[in-house]
């Protein structure tokens, strides 16, 4: 009997082996990392601050985290890992060929993540309601300027998720080139886990 080497060129265009392939490489491309390694940098700087002033004031975050609403806090993290969730479903079903399901997964992401900036603004609400601003304790001051930060993130990260749409709609991705999904894969789920330290900092262990 005759074996078919793996080096084939029919076997090495198969989806299996362009994905078995894509795990041997860095996802996106180096420019987004640049920009994820300067995302985790300015959000390091932000928590020694943060650190810096639970040290100094341990009472102040006590109380300031049992004021806070750990109902938002919790739906804007489900909201967050779901989107990831979809996201990372879209990069999995683009690298197996399977265009029509990577679209709908990532339509299925954007619009959860869409949910995040509406969930935020309820929770601004609330504070306010409760009397809550940034001028209402040290605490409150580090809240505001690291949960707006990464507001500020992950629009950016929305905003990119519609463009790789637009372009994935456009036909500019197949299973061998998808790097700007990737690329934005890569970067929604850093602004995930920056928040996931956020709420585990101000919801959970302060």
């Amino acid at each position: 009997m005759t074996t078919v080497a793996m080096t084939s060129p029919a076997l090495q265009n198969t989806p299996l082996l362009n994905q078995e392939q894509s795990l041997g490489r860095i996802p996106g491309n180096k420019g987004i990392w640049v920009g994820i390694t300067c995302e985790f940098v300015e959000f390091l700087v932000l928590f020694i601050v943060y650190f810096v002033a639970r040290a100094h004031f341990p009472a102040d975050f006590e109380q300031g985290a049992n004021s806070l609403s750990r109902f938002y806090g919790t739906i804007i993290t489900l909201l967050m890992v779901t989107s990831s969730f979809f996201i990372a479903c879209s990069v999995v079903t683009m690298r197996a060929g399977l265009r029509r399901a990577s679209i709908a997964w990532l339509v299925a992401g954007l619009l959860v993540a869409l949910g995040y900036p509406v969930a935020k603004l309820f929770e601004f609400q609330w504070n306010l309601t409760h009397g809550i601003t940034g001028e209402s304790g040290i605490f409150f001051t580090v809240y505001y300027y690291l949960t707006l930060n990464h507001l500020v993130h992950a629009t950016w990260g929305i905003l990119g998720i519609l463009w790789v749409l637009v372009r994935h709609l456009a036909g500019g991705y197949s299973s061998d080139e998808h790097s700007g999904l990737e690329a934005l894969a890569s970067y929604w789920h850093a602004t995930d886990i920056i928040w996931l330290v956020i709420f585990s900092l101000f919801y959970v262990l302060a």
